[in-house]
């Protein structure tokens, strides 16, 4: 019988406890190294995101790591869209449902506990130690295979940077995130902008300022609760004001306030979201420099290690694709190292790194990249908004299919490519679809009183 082979961990976030469960299921002995205990993970660190998963392609994959524990409550199944203009007026709407099995919105914290529990429960060891890249030279020779989760103590140092997939060298938003309560998750809140109310995500975009997502979220507490996720432009407005947040309170009136100057006809519902009182951590600003590294890394003694989720690419989360991208990556590299029989060498962890680049990773930073407003993807947007405006049923879920499946866009490289996609769709030509659209003349609101 062979040696059972060993799997180093490092770093307990989303990406690292759900390679190290996904490793222990498949057999494999696995440490998963934290610099913090789990109950500091789940309950004394920040949300780090929503951990949203659209569609059916990430939460297969997430199936073959951990069933869903979270039942229908967790999901949305579609989105409102607003968009103003510069000068603050009404541009378009669409209110859409997925053609797809959903999207899930459960707080990061929440999904990592769950995996650690069960990774522990499973015979997994969670060893609460700092790696630093002078231990983690001990760690990658003690073990088959050391993949690298985190960024901290400078590990992240050890991927250069693969300039050839890495489009930006600066953040393209400045983010401020708080988890709230205070609206019921129901079809009567928001139900001015959706027939089926907190069932759809909202996204609303002002033309100078940035964009603002607002869905149910799963607290990690079990609270009915709402995410508040802002994207500011560089150099705004909203980016002076997301600076100013200090806690969970003034991330919140920080939102209220964008809401009145912004987008007033949403306010009175905004106004009434609270802070969860019981979670100090709820909370975090920010900016991430969209970013891809090269997979293999080497330590001081030249032995091989591999990055994993955010240190491999790390996205502008304005399309939702970082959680996906874990769940995708972590299900592919555990199916493959269960069948391989060999080393784990440089060489393998390349081959799987470009697998997955091909499959999956370039469709999703591509769809980062439309829904950033990328010049290149100027005149898909100039597209596909107007169609979703015309014929929300069909053109928006188009649409938003591409947050699901977001390698779709490769395909998608011409007028022609977007005009047969968009056609094959709807069963309209673009022309016919545009040819409808007319602005926006004002936007539903509730009433305040």
């Amino acid at each position: 019988m062979s040696e059972t082979r060993k799997i180093a961990v490092v770093g307990a976030g989303l990406a690292g406890a759900s390679a190290a469960l996904g490793f222990v299921n498949a057999g494999f002995a696995v440490t998963l190294f934290s610099d913090k205990p789990r109950e500091v993970l789940r309950d004394g660190a920040p949300a780090t995101g929503t951990a949203i998963y659209f569609g059916q392609p990430s939460q297969d994959a997430d199936a073959e790591i951990i069933e869903d524990l979270y039942g229908p409550d967790s999901f949305a199944d579609g989105f409102s869209v607003r968009a103003y203009t510069e000068d603050r007026s009404p541009l378009l709407e669409f209110d859409t449902d997925y053609r797809y099995y959903r999207a899930q919105a459960v707080d990061v914290r929440l999904r990592t506990d769950d995996r650690l529990r069960r990774f522990i429960e499973r015979g997994g060891e969670l060893r609460i130690e700092a790696v630093t890249p002078e231990s983690l030279d001990s760690i990658a020779a003690e073990y088959d295979l050391t993949l690298v989760a985190t960024g901290k103590s400078g590990l992240v140092d050890l991927f250069p940077r693969d300039e050839a997939r890495s489009v930006y060298s600066e953040p393209q938003r400045h983010l401020l995130t708080v988890n709230v309560t205070g609206l019921p998750v129901d079809e009567t809140t928001f139900d001015y902008r959706s027939k089926v109310g907190a069932k759809h995500n909202l996204f609303t975009a002002h033309g100078t300022e940035g964009e603002v997502f607002t869905g149910p979220l799963l607290h990690k507490d079990g609270a009915p609760s709402w995410v508040l996720l802002g994207f500011a432009k560089p150099g705004g407005d909203w980016q002076r004001r997301f600076a100013e947040a200090t806690d969970p309170a003034s991330a919140l009136e920080t939102f209220k306030q964008i809401f009145r100057d912004y987008f007033p006809e949403d306010a009175p519902e905004i106004e009434r979201l609270q802070v969860i009182e019981s979670d100090p951590f709820t909370w975090l600003r920010g900016a991430v420099t969209p970013t891809v590294r090269r997979p293999v890394g080497h330590t001081a003694s030249g032995h091989v290690v591999a990055a994993l989720g955010d240190t491999a690419i790390a996205f502008d989360p304005i399309a939702g694709q970082g959680a996906q991208n874990i769940s995708i990556q972590v299900a592919a590299l555990v199916r493959a190292a269960a069948k391989h029989e060999g080393s784990f060498d440089a060489d393998w962890i390349t081959a799987q790194f470009d697998a997955h680049w091909e499959s999956h990773g370039l469709g999703a930073t591509e769809v980062t990249r439309l829904f950033l407003g990328d010049e290149k993807y100027a005149d898909h947007s100039g597209t596909l908004f107007p169609v979703a405006a015309s014929d929300p049923a069909q053109g928006g879920a188009a649409f938003f299919r591409l947050l699901s499946e977001p390698s779709l866009i490769l395909g998608l490289q011409t007028a022609d490519d977007l005009n047969s996609y968009v056609e094959d769709e709807t069963g309209q030509t673009v022309e016919t679809l545009v040819s409808r659209f007319s602005p926006a003349e004002r936007f539903a609101a509730r009433s305040a009183a």
